[in-house]
């Protein structure tokens, strides 16, 4: 006869303290505890410190837990607090894998250094029979006041831990998943097949490295072992680039979802991103970097691209497309700190500001009125009337300038803005002209000699769009012969790639000229705009499938995935792929709970909500389809 071999039953130990929850629950009934006591602050550092030395190693836990409880003026009416605290502080990734403990329940086991008075009314939530949970239990005196704990515990010795995974005589392979070094000495007595060093919380180095494995969360683990319930990949494992010094506000939204994170205060070229992007999935950039194909051919995990900016030109969108990369950008988020500057430099342009200023500071005082205007009364010529364009248009006549635009689209005039039917028609009337127009190719050079030339003598030139839209050489000569006033440009075609590098640049040295530093967006407000907006639809769409307000992707508004699974399916845009879905669908008899749809003229973007019950091979057989670009699964 033939012997079957059945694989070994997994159990799985866990800590309770700054694992199972968040906080170290001793430190929290020491708060309640001492809540109106005078020297709170001292005793709380005190315990911290007596915690971490017993969690480091560095003290006996039976040592570490008697001075704690000398310190603690605790009493039995504080329990139900703590309880009602450490509930509302489990760790995340435990809160997000209920499913986990409540289908293993019987292979879960909690061993804590802990107290079952507060324990067990946590554990129980999570499904964990009382009898898997092993900790001390206080003792208390006649009036209910905490006066130690039971000391012939088997977790009070050195090995306590061990000791009670010795006696349980756990017939299968054991993991144990905790913060301290009580948790990894279960492994170094050989009484674990794995430990594995939880991280979500707190990191301790002399915990981490003896962990066989580092896990930042539960999803974490559970991935490794196969055993997915809450999340279809960890987050953990998303790696993050962001480059040109992005506002901390990003880094910190996208870490506290989880998610690896590393930030780069300058550009990079070419050569130096083709090849970090190889493990990056999430790539966040301003306007100096240039996200190539070439790049592009290297980012094999790289599911989408942030511009923490207006502009999406230094980004190859019909490459990212073509691969499956959805971009962001943050088309509002800048506008006002764009608008108030273009105001401001019209000001110091009409009044000469800017060469009075510098002859101050080399002793001259040059007081006159000759060419200084003020701005009410002015025409004001905006080329582009988006955005920033438009709220310009409102600022401006708010403040007595009559407004004129021009725009190849048919955009309705705010307030009162006359809209001009050619841009040779604006040049002929403005005393202003300010350009605000988008990035794409054909832009390129788009204001030129002839376009200078048929300005009104004396008039104004700002350009706070692109750099590569104006020819700055035409523009130059008319700044010197004097048919163009003054200038204000931000943004050049050529920029240097970090605060380091020179800037290079024909405008240089020339008479009432402003340049700046291609700053338009860049104030403290626009900045912490951007570093939410831009995170937020990176991670709706890393999340939920959700493309709404990306450039390049079709838009799709999700509603939230609720019991089911999320199949996000993106294709060129070729007749058949759609059918072919719903065969496959048909195919394995699966129901589908919602579906959306939406293309544009390069692709298309399906997203299919199904019962979680389904084979694999519905995967494999979507993922084969033709004309597949990328495929997602959530979860």
């Amino acid at each position: 006869m033939e012997s079957t071999l059945t694989k070994p039953k997994k159990y799985f130990v866990f800590d309770f303290d700054s694992t199972f929850t968040q906080v170290e629950a001793l430190d929290v009934l020491c708060e309640i505890a001492l809540e109106n006591d005078p020297n709170r602050e001292a005793v709380l550092s005190e315990v911290k410190r007596i915690t971490n030395s017993c969690m480091n190693g560095e003290i006996s836990f039976r040592e570490s837990l008697e001075s704690r409880l000398a310190l603690l003026p605790a009493h039995r009416e504080h329990l139900p607090k703590l309880v009602e605290q450490l509930r509302n502080s489990v760790s995340i990734s435990f809160e997000r894998n209920r499913e986990f403990f409540e289908k293993s329940s019987d292979r879960i086991y909690v061993i804590s250094n802990g107290f079952r008075d507060f324990i067990l009314p946590v554990t129980r939530d999570y499904n964990i029979p009382d009898e898997h949970v092993f900790a001390y239990e206080f003792t208390f005196d006649e009036q209910g006041n905490i006066t130690g704990f039971d000391q012939n515990n088997l977790l009070s010795t050195d090995e306590g831990k061990v000791a009670v995974i010795r006696d349980l005589d756990l017939n299968g392979d054991i993991y144990v998943i905790g913060d301290g070094y009580n948790d990894y000495k279960i492994k170094a007595a050989g009484f674990a097949n794995k430990f594995y060093a939880f991280t979500e919380n707190i990191e301790r180095d002399s915990v981490v490295d003896k962990a066989d494995h580092i896990t930042p969360s539960l999803d974490e683990f559970l991935y490794l072992n196969k055993m997915n319930t809450a999340i279809s990949y960890p987050k953990n494992r998303i790696k993050v680039l962001l480059l040109e010094n992005i506002h901390p506000d990003a880094a910190r939204r996208l870490k506290e979802e989880g998610y690896q994170v590393e930030t780069h205060d300058a550009a990079m070229d070419e050569a130096e991103l083709a090849e970090r992007i190889k493990t990056v999935s999430i790539l966040g950039i301003r306007s100096k970097t240039q996200v190539t194909q070439k790049v592009l051919e290297n980012a094999n995990r790289l599911l989408a691209i942030g511009a923490f900016c207006i502009g999406t030109n230094q980004i190859d969108l019909t490459a990212s497309s073509k691969r499956g990369i959805a971009v962001f950008n943050a088309p509002y988020s800048n506008t006002r700190s764009v608008v108030e500057l273009a105001i401001g430099e019209i000001i110091m342009l009409m009044r000469g500001i800017t060469d009075k200023s510098a002859g101050m500071h080399q002793g001259l005082w040059g007081k006159s009125a000759k060419n200084s205007n003020e701005i009410r009364g002015k025409k004001l010529g905006i080329v582009g009337y988006g955005n920033i364009g438009s709220q310009l248009s409102v600022l401006a006549e708010n403040m007595g300038m009559d407004v004129y635009y021009y725009d190849i689209v048919e955009k309705l005039a705010l307030g009162n803005a006359t809209k001009c039917n050619s841009l040779k028609e604006l040049l002929s009337l403005a005393d202003v002209v300010s350009l605000h127009v988008d990035g794409r190719g054909e832009n390129k050079q788009f204001f030129g000699e002839d376009d200078f030339t048929q300005m009104k003598e004396g008039a104004f030139f700002l350009n706070l769009s692109r750099g590569f839209v104006v020819d700055v050489e035409a523009l130059k000569e008319r700044l010197l012969t004097g048919h163009i006033r003054g200038a204000a440009v931000d943004v050049f075609p050529t920029e240097p790639k970090s605060n380091e590098e020179e800037f290079v640049s024909e405008l240089r040295n020339l008479p009432n000229v402003i340049l700046t530093p291609h700053i338009g967006g860049s104030t403290q407000e626009a900045q912490e705009n951007i570093g939410e907006f831009v995170p937020g639809k990176l991670m709706e769409y890393i999340n939920t499938g959700s493309s709404f307000l990306s450039v390049n992707f079709p838009n799709v508004q999700l509603p939230l995935l609720q019991n089911a699974h999320r199949l996000m399916h993106i294709h060129h845009n070729k007749p058949g792929v759609l059918a072919n879905i719903s065969q496959v669908l048909v195919k394995h008899n699966i129901n589908v709970v919602g579906q959306y749809l939406k293309t544009n003229e390069d692709i298309g973007y399906v997203i299919i909500d199904i019962d979680k019950a389904y084979d694999d091979q519905v995967i494999k057989e979507l993922r084969a389809i033709e004309n597949t670009i990328r495929f997602r699964v959530l979860y």
